[in-house]
C-alpha cells in the first residue's frame, strides 16, 4: 500500500521523541533529519522535503512546544498540520458551472489510466445525482473509443463519439448533445501520448481554447513517482490545469507523488484511484490521507466507503427521485396518424399544454419532441414529432414519459410529486407507526400507497378518507384505516 514505508519510518521517529521527557533543539533536529530521510525514500521531491522539515523545525523549537508537558505530541501535531497543508489543506471540489453542462477535460500520458478513470469519475458523479456524458476525443490510440464505450456501459453512463474526426468538433457537438438530452456534466477523454510532445500539447491547448472547459484535470500514475510530478508540472505550465487525479495509489508505491504534486504545481489532487473496479475512486482529503500516513487510521473514509456500498441501491433511488419526474404513460394509439393516448400523472392535465419534449427512459435517453396536444376526457391525445403512422406509435405503447425534474411544473400549495412519498414514515391517527411507503401504484381512479412494515405490506388507497395528512417536512404520512385494512 502507498505510504506504508513512510508511515513506518515516521512512527519510528516519533517513538523516539515520545521516549523522552522534555525535548531539546538537538532532539527535534535529529527527529527532523529522520523525517527528511523518510520523505526522500518515499520519493518526495528534494526541495519539498527540505522546505517541509524546515517549517516543522521552526515551529517545533518554539517556546510553546519546548515548555509543553507533552512536547512529542505537540511535534506530531505540527507534522500533521504541515503535511495536511503540503497536500492542499482541504478537499478541492469540482467547480460546477451555474449554467450546465459543466465540462471536465481529462488529459494525461498513455498508460496513466485516463480512460478508466473517466468512467470512474462518471460513475461517482452519477451516484451523486448527476447525469454525466462521456466523450471519446482520443482518435489516435487503437480501440480507445471502444474502450470508453465498454467503460461507459459498465458505469451506466452514455458515451458520445463521432469516430476519427477533429476532437474540437467532437467536443462542441457533445456539449450541444448534452444540452439537448439533459446531461449536466460532460467528461472529455482526450488523447494521450507515450511522452509529452508538441503535437499532444498543441491539440490539448486547441481544445482548451475553443471549448473553455470548467475543469482541466490531469490523470497521472502514482507508480511513476517523481516522473508523475514532472509530468504534472509540464502539463500545468502549458495548460494551467485545475487539478489532478492520482491513479494506482493502492499499488506498492512510495507515495511521493501525492506529497509533491501540490507543492510543485500549486494545484490540488482532486481524486485518487484505489483499485481496479469502477467504484475504486475516492475524493482526495489531505487531512484523512495524513491520518493514514501517521498511523492514526482513517475512520471517515472507511465509514463513507461502507455506507456507499450498503446504500448503493438506496442512493440510486434517491438520485432518481431528485432528478427525474414521471409525467405520464402512453397507454394506446389514437387514430391512424400516429397520435397516442397518454394517461397523465397529474391532477391538472392542462399542464401538458406547455410540454415541449419528454424521454422514455429514467436515464433521460430517447428524447421525443411534442408537436401538439388535445384532450379527451381525462386523457391527453398527443402528436409526437416524426411519429406519423400507427405502426410507429404502437412501439411507444406502455412507455412511461419522463422529464428532468428541474424542468417540470411548479407545485401549487398542497401539491407534491408522487416520487417524494417514497420513504415517508406511516402512522395511524392515534400515533402508532405502521411502516414506510415503499411504492406508489398509479391507477386511473386513484393511486395506491404500498406500505411496508418489514414483515407485511399494506395497500392504502390515496383518498383523503384513508390518508388525511401528508407532511413532507416531517417526513410522515398519517392514515385512518377502516377495520380490516391492516389485517
Amino acid at each position: 500500500m502507498a505510504f506504508e514505508n513512510l508511515s513506518d519510518k515516521l512512527t519510528s521517529a516519533f517513538k523516539k521523541l515520545k521516549s523522552k521527557g522534555k525535548l531539546s533543539e538537538s532532539d527535534v533536529k535529529e527527529a527532523m533529519r529522520e523525517v527528511r530521510l523518510a520523505l526522500l525514500e518515499a520519493d518526495v521531491n528534494y526541495k519539498v522535503a527540505k522546505d517541509f522539515t524546515k517549517k516543522v523545525s521552526e515551529r517545533a523549537v518554539g517556546k510553546e512546544v519546548m515548555e509543553s508537558l507533552t512536547p512529542a505530541q505537540m511535534v506530531i501535531k505540527i507534522v500533521n498540520e504541515e503535511l495536511t497543508e503540503l497536500m492542499g489543506g482541504a478537499y478541492d471540489k469540482i467547480a460546477f458551472s451555474s449554467k450546465p453542462p459543466t465540462v471536465i477535460m481529462l488529459c494525461g500520458l498513455q498508460g496513466s489510466g485516463k480512460t478508466t478513470h473517466a468512467g470512474k469519475l462518471a460513475l461517482m458523479l452519477k451516484n451523486k445525482g448527476h447525469r454525466p456524458l462521456l466523450v471519446a476525443c482520443d482518435i489516435y490510440r487503437p480501440a480507445a473509443i471502444d474502450q470508453l464505450k465498454v467503460v461507459g456501459s459498465k458505469a451506466g453512463v452514455p458515451v458520445f463519439e463521432m469516430g476519427k474526426t477533429d476532437p474540437v468538433k467532437i467536443s462542441k457537438s457533445a456539449i450541444a448533445h448534452a444540452k439537448d438530452y439533459g446531461n449536466d456534466i460532460v467528461i472529455l477523454d482526450t488523447a494521450g501520448r507515450l511522452h509529452v510532445d508538441e503535437d499532444l500539447m498543441g491539440e490539448l491547448k486547441n481544445i482548451k481554447g475553443k471549448i473553455e472547459p470548467h475543469e482541466i484535470i490531469l490523470v497521472v500514475d502514482a507508480m511513476t513517482g517523481q516522473d508523475a510530478v514532472n509530468v504534472a508540472k509540464t502539463f500545468n505550465d502549458l495548460l494551467d490545469i485545475t487539478g489532478v487525479i492520482l491513479t494506482k495509489l493502492d499499488g506498492d508505491t512510495r507515495g511521493g507523488a501525492a506529497l509533491s504534486v501540490r507543492a510543485v504545481t500549486g494545484k490540488s489532487i482532486k481524486f485518487v484511484g484505489t483499485g481496479e473496479k469502477l467504484e475504486d475512486i475516492e475524493a482526495f482529503h489531505p487531512d484523512r490521507m495524513v491520518s493514514r500516513i501517521l498511523g492514526m487510521g482513517d475512520m471517515l473514509s472507511l465509514i463513507e466507503d461502507a455506507q456507499n456500498r450498503i446504500d448503493a441501491k438506496k442512493a440510486e433511488k434517491m438520485a432518481e427521485k431528485l432528478t427525474v419526474f414521471r409525467i405520464g404513460q402512453i397507454v394506446n394509439t389514437q387514430g391512424l396518424k400516429g397520435e397516442v393516448r397518454v394517461y397523465p400523472y397529474t391532477d391538472d392535465i392542462y399542464r401538458f399544454d406547455d410540454l415541449e419534449y419528454f424521454y422514455t427512459e429514467k436515464s433521460l435517453n430517447n428524447k421525443y419532441e411534442v408537436e401538439r396536444v388535445r384532450y379527451k376526457g381525462n386523457m391527453v391525445i398527443m402528436k409526437i414529432k416524426d411519429i406519423d403512422s400507427i405502426d410507429l406509435a404502437e412501439r411507444l405503447k406502455t412507455k412511461n414519459m419522463y422529464i428532468p425534474r428541474e424542468q417540470s411544473v411548479e407545485l401549487e400549495e398542497g401539491e407534491f410529486f408522487v416520487a417524494d412519498l417514497i420513504g415517508l414514515d406511516v402512522f395511524t391517527v392515534d400515533g402508532k407507526k405502521i411502516g414506510v411507503v415503499k411504492d406508489v401504484l398509479q391507477h386511473a381512479i386513484n393511486d395506491v400507497y404500498v406500505v411496508s412494515s418489514g414483515e407485511k405490506e399494506y395497500l392504502i388507497p390515496s383518498v383523503e378518507k384513508f390518508v388525511p395528512t401528508i407532511d413532507l417536512d416531517e417526513n410522515k404520512m398519517i392514515i385512518d384505516p377502516i377495520k380490516g385494512m391492516l389485517d
